[in-house]
């Protein structure tokens, strides 16, 4: 796989890299920083309105209620792998369960309504079905693992620590304005868009140098049928990338009739869909290494399952 990366790159011009690695940046910043700002401001007005202990009631895990509220809110909430962060960050700092909070960061991404309505007429409603079967049920298997395990030993809590929030005369000799709801969670917005900006930056950068310089055939040529070890090469090569599952599906069409397999293309579609380069960087801020190998490792396991699942059903 290596080594036909590399023919790739000495063939392709650096100039049209760079463009592409460039244009791709811009997209991401864009993309990126309003989503996160949007979303972040929308979480913390929800914390005002919701106090931590409802939230945690609600996703407290008991009886495993709270792992399949959670599988349901990460089902109808649209967002991609690195906007699910602002709401991971909120789920954690109320204190919500933890392997239901894990199941919730495998589902967002994966299973949503723009992700089934897109499924459909493109792959019918047997993969589709399928397909929410193994993201729902893997998703809510692996965060009861992880909560087994003990994995929630490894979040790290300085940026989950609440600033101390002045309330009348009690920061200082003259009397301090309360701030509105709306007020509060734009501070709070602010604070967290300021901590993670810098690994949002590296990880923009990193994202877009890994688009613009892996060539557009190279999936079709190392998970083509000629691999056997086509649907893990697929998983490896998605979960680097930064791509909705949604801008997967039109090339659908295109990879099947270059001979790549149905299992394959579903394997990139969760690699590259339940994780990414740039959503790994900015969960090392949140995750120490053990917990976030181990996330990856999910995204991988569910990935290589899934596309041995739909080439053994559907071929």
């Amino acid at each position: 796989m290596f080594d036909q990366l590399q023919n790739y790159l000495n063939t392709m011009p650096l100039s049209d890299m760079l463009q592409e690695s460039f244009w791709m940046f811009i997209q991401l910043f864009a993309e990126l920083s309003i989503l996160f700002l949007i979303i972040s401001f929308l979480v913390g007005l929800l914390r005002q309105k919701l106090p931590d202990s409802k939230i945690r009631n609600i996703l407290g895990g008991q009886k495993g209620r709270g792992y399949l509220t959670a599988a349901l809110l990460g089902s109808i909430t649209p967002f991609c792998s690195c906007s699910s962060i602002p709401v991971l960050v909120g789920l954690l700092k109320a204190r919500a369960g933890f392997g239901p909070t894990m199941t919730f960061l495998f589902t967002s991404p994966l299973l949503n309504p723009l992700v089934i309505a897109l499924f459909i007429p493109v792959l019918g409603w047997q993969v589709t079905a399928l397909y929410a079967l193994l993201a729902f049920s893997v998703s809510v298997l692996a965060g009861l693992t992880l909560n087994t395990l003990g994995f929630e030993r490894f979040i790290k809590s300085e940026l989950l620590e609440e600033k101390p929030r002045c309330c009348g005369s009690s920061c200082g000799a003259a009397p301090q304005i309360t701030p509105t709801i709306w007020q509060t969670a734009g501070r709070e917005t602010w604070d967290m868009f300021k901590q993670m900006f810098p690994y949002m930056f590296v990880a923009m950068i990193i994202g877009a140098g890994v688009h613009g310089f892996l060539p557009a055939d190279f999936f079709t040529e190392v998970a083509g049928p000629q691999n056997p070890a086509a649907i893990p090469a697929a998983a490896l090569i998605g979960i680097p990338l930064y791509m909705r599952v949604s801008t997967l599906l039109p090339l659908v069409s295109a990879f099947l009739a270059k001979g790549v397999s149905l299992g394959a293309i579903m394997a990139l579609a969760i690699g590259s869909g339940g994780a990414s380069l740039p959503e790994a960087i900015l969960l090392h801020k949140l995750f120490y290494w053990p917990l976030l190998s181990a996330f990856l490792l999910v995204v991988f396991a569910m990935a290589v399952l899934s596309g041995f699942t739909f080439n053994f059903l559907f071929t």
